[in-house]
């Protein structure tokens, strides 16, 4: 960028954070926030700060039974924008990318850049930026190149999806950044798709390996959005919760600790109850075929009671045989 155009820039920055711009548009909102709430210059030419190799040790340390089960996702993901000059940042939930993908022919470009590991991306370091950005709004977004805050980043095009534990707190970012100038809206959009997919995928692997004991049940889509994962153990009680299970069924952290049983809580779901039960009702029938219909055989293979098990099949009319 020559220094016409960074002067443009910046110009157009401060003007929108002076104007009362920023009720009506989220980037401008974030740009008020870059200035006003952390101080930053959009002229400000230094590059990202990294952290020491044992600060970075430390964050992957908080953060590796996700990064374990992001591993295949970050592979998938970049397969499919590696090739057009993008990389694949996980970043944690200080905007710390702490695992990366890139093509090493791209390597240097991208460091220097500060796509890398242990550069600091929050938006209180690098002001209006793809990791940044999506961890203060919670939300999916691209920040694409003069979106960005600084006029030094604008050659940068990021395309950001949160990612939240299995509890439901918000733990990291998934990241995929470009410096091309070739890169079409048309593109970025299809990059966006690919981003939110592959952050959905960590999640329900991360939640899968938090609940290994329970079964995880898929929820159905609603108008709203994904169903969620939830976990159930071999008493019918819900244990766990993916964030967008917890939204499509209103219920909280707390909700969990009361051994709500798992067809009670979903009873008013509109959808829901008629699906578990269906799922339920053909895992019975599958263990009874599988024992010859013995049930003290079926309820071990089950992982649960004789007498939870009796109650199972009288709920659903299925017959006994032993």
């Amino acid at each position: 960028m020559n220094g016409h155009s960074a002067g443009h820039h910046e110009d157009r920055v401060q003007a929108a954070v002076n104007s009362d711009a920023a009720a009506k548009s989220a980037l401008f909102a974030s740009w008020q926030r870059s200035s006003n709430l952390h101080r930053l210059d959009p002229a400000e030419r230094k590059s990202p700060k990294r952290l020491t190799d044992a600060e970075l040790r430390r964050a992957r340390q908080r953060i590796e039974p996700l990064q374990m089960a992001a591993q295949a996702s970050l592979d998938r993901l970049y397969l499919a924008v590696g090739g057009v000059g993008c990389c694949v940042l996980l970043a944690d939930r200080d905007g710390v990318p702490v695992d990366r993908r890139g093509a090493t022919s791209d390597d240097r470009t991208f460091e220097d850049w500060g796509l890398w590991t242990g550069s600091v991306w929050s938006e209180a370091s690098e002001g209006t930026n793809g990791i940044g950005t999506c961890l203060a709004e919670r939300r999916a977004l691209t920040i694409h190149r003069d979106q960005h805050f600084f006029a030094r980043n604008t050659l940068l095009s990021c395309t950001t999806a949160p990612i939240f534990d299995h509890e439901g707190n918000l733990t990291a970012a998934l990241d995929v950044s470009s410096c091309r100038a070739d890169l079409t809206e048309a593109f970025t959009n299809l990059i966006s798709v690919a981003v939110a997919d592959a952050a959905r995928r960590i999640e329900a692997e991360n939640f899968r390996r938090s609940f290994q004991s329970s079964r995880v049940l898929l929820l159905p889509e609603t108008t709203s959005g994904p169903g969620g994962l939830i976990a159930v153990d071999c008493d019918d009680l819900v244990v766990g919760a993916t964030r967008s299970a917890r939204i499509a069924l209103g219920f909280s952290q707390e909700s969990l600790t009361r051994s709500l049983p798992a067809m009670d809580l979903f009873s008013d779901a509109e959808g829901v109850s008629g699906s578990l039960g269906r799922a339920e009702r053909a895992a019975l029938q599958r263990a009874l075929a599988r024992t010859s219909g013995n049930v003290s055989a079926a309820a071990e293979a089950l992982g649960i009671s004789r007498a939870t098990l009796n109650r199972k099949l009288k709920r659903f009319e299925l017959r006994r045989v032993h």
